[in-house]
């Protein structure tokens, strides 16, 4: 069944834009699905990468999409989850959806070890297992992330950007994201405004 799909995929569709590679596109989608029980962010690597093939191949859509920027990446590229030692896959789901939706406020490692039923010194090495990354750092990591997409969809300034991040300030938001991502927010901001202006 999997190669008749696979050849389904790869056969020539004449609606279909030339540069799309459906087979390569299908298989990520299938590594994801494989990956959602166990490794969410592994998962939303792999539906990253489809949405880019996508978007990239697609002629209908001249025009860079939102996000067409290079965002810091949801954990660390080269992290492979530890088999064991780790947090279990429902404790990864509910502390990062937390932490998503409390990213404008302080978050502390106790709140987070309540939230997966964890002692706060075996939540750290559990979620270090599982992430990749202390707690801290995750948090950290998730908003730059923020602070970017609110960079590329709305017109805030740097200062209601950090405060929407949890960030103490403009100066906190610069330093942090100079570390992350190797510029300042607003050469970052200025460049990919003046890419997606330009296309």
């Amino acid at each position: 069944m999997m190669q008749g799909q696979l050849q389904r995929a790869q056969s020539p569709d004449p609606t279909a834009a030339a540069d799309i590679d459906t087979a390569q596109i299908l298989a990520l989608l299938m590594q994801a699905r494989r990956a959602i029980g166990q490794d969410m962010a592994q998962a939303d690597r792999y539906l990253d990468r489809a949405c880019m093939l996508l978007r990239d191949g697609d002629p209908a859509q001249p025009h860079p999409q939102p996000h067409s920027a290079p965002l810091v990446p949801p954990v660390p590229d080269a992290h492979q989850p530890s088999p064991t030692g780790g947090l279990a896959g429902w404790q990864v789901r509910q502390v990062t959806a937390y932490i998503d939706a409390r990213l404008g406020r302080t978050l502390a490692t106790q709140e987070l070890a309540l939230v997966t039923s964890l002692s706060p010194g075996h939540f750290c090495r559990a979620f270090k297992a599982s992430m990749g990354e202390t707690p801290h750092a995750y948090i950290i990591r998730q908003r730059i992330r923020r602070a970017q997409t609110l960079m590329l969809d709305t017109r805030h300034s740097l200062s209601q950007i950090a405060s929407a991040c949890g960030l103490t300030d403009q100066a906190h938001l610069t330093r942090l994201f100079k570390r992350m991502v190797g510029t300042t927010p607003l050469l970052w901001r200025r460049t990919w405004q003046d890419r997606e202006s330009a296309a």
